[in-house]
């Protein structure tokens, strides 16, 4: 049996995780469970899996669901705290680590994972997006597996030859051309966007996904997240990595090779689909996902995207482009605004101007170690808290 540690597990992915799990019970055992706070998901998630630990961020969710535990006669033991995540992160047990975590809070376990080696599931982003060489080099130094969840991520991994070791000139690489469905708000008129509720930002066309996630689809942040991920984890530079509008969800992403190939993955645009590959490399196991039906799908359409209407992707590419800490203070500012915009404290539209005056006020370092890309990130909330405060 292989032990499975799962960081966030109440989320969308560690949901879609754990179902794909459940189809293979004979192969795999949920050792740990993790959530911030929300105590009546994982009390369900504890009843049907019996892992070992269950840990809740939030120190009264941890409480409350020790109560709930212990009338339903559970052996799980409840953990509380980032010392807790960090525990079932690094759990000898666990041979494998779904990092699913969103945002900079994934960051210390998932590192934690890496220094003990473990096989992990990359689907938080913001930890290359953060520490991007740190955390490489913490791979490559523990002798860690990483194994990228994000779908076009993932799609990307699947393309590339199976011994690809970062070298696209030797792999005889040109470019990866990474998909993008352009979100909820495509076509949409460019001077209704200012006027966009958070329920519209979180209606995505075609992933169920969090709300956070959803709303950076919308910004497309998400993608400019996810260039800055494939830098770290193909060891490209930014102008290899090409984001394409592709509407249907259906080829995830490709690689274009120097004899003219272009290499794609497509599927149904379900996240159980790169979980299991993941789960699984090198073999393949039923995901129970729905097969791609082409005729159905019938065309695909691809377009380049456009920075006036998607400003967060370019400043993506431009804070990659700065490199040292701009990639955290990009991620921390755009966490702010995000929650500020769901909470209705900020016009959808300022978003992304919100991240580009942190950027510019504050200064980029070299990322030499984890506490100053912490810093960076601290500063960086606080200056965007600052900015939406004022506005408001």
């Amino acid at each position: 049996m292989i032990g499975v540690t799962v960081l966030g597990s109440t989320g969308s992915i560690g949901v879609s995780t754990l179902d794909v799990i459940a189809r293979h019970p004979d192969v795999y055992k949920v050792v740990a469970l993790t959530a911030n706070r929300d105590v009546a998901r994982m009390f369900e998630q504890c009843q049907m899996f019996n892992p070992r630990y269950a840990v809740m961020v939030d120190e009264q969710a941890a409480e409350l669901l020790v109560a709930q535990l212990k009338n339903s006669d559970s052996e799980t033991q409840v953990l509380a705290g980032m010392a807790g995540l960090i525990t079932v992160a690094t759990l000898p047990e666990a041979e494998c680590v779904m990092a699913a975590i969103v945002g900079a809070a994934g960051l210390l376990p998932t590192l934690a994972a890496a220094e003990a080696g473990k096989r992990i599931l990359l689907a938080n982003k913001e930890a290359l997006v953060l520490s991007g060489n740190i955390f490489m080099d913490t791979v490559q130094k523990h002798g860690a597996l990483l194994l990228p969840v994000d779908s076009e991520h993932n799609a990307i991994f699947q393309c590339l030859p199976h011994d690809y070791a970062g070298d696209i000139t030797q792999a005889g690489i040109c470019q990866i051309l990474l998909t993008a469905s352009g979100g909820p708000f495509r076509t949409r008129a460019l001077e209704e966007l200012v006027d966009v509720t958070p329920a519209e930002a979180c209606a995505h066309p075609n992933w169920e996904m969090g709300r956070k996630i959803s709303v950076d689809s919308a910004t497309m942040m998400n993608k400019g997240l996810e260039v800055i991920e494939a830098r770290w984890l193909f060891n490209l530079e930014p102008q290899q990595i090409q984001v394409v509008i592709h509407p249907q969800s259906v080829v995830h992403s490709m690689v274009e090779y120097v004899d003219g190939s272009v290499l794609a993955q497509l599927g149904s645009p379900d996240m159980r689909t790169p979980i299991a590959s993941a789960l699984a490399w090198p073999k393949r196991i039923d995901a129970g996902v729905q097969r791609l039906n082409l005729f159905k799908v019938a065309h695909l359409d691809f377009s380049e995207p456009d920075f006036n209407r998607f400003p967060c992707l370019r400043l993506a590419y431009e804070a990659l482009a700065e490199g040292g800490t701009a990639t955290a203070t990009l991620n921390a500012a755009n966490e702010v605004a995000v929650e500020a915009f769901l909470n209705g404290e900020l016009r959808f539209t300022a978003i992304a101007d919100v991240v580009r005056k942190t950027l510019n006020n504050i200064s980029s370092v070299k990322a030499e170690c984890i506490d100053t890309v912490l810093d960076a990130d601290r500063e960086a909330r606080l200056y965007a808290r600052h900015l939406i405060h004022q506005a408001g």
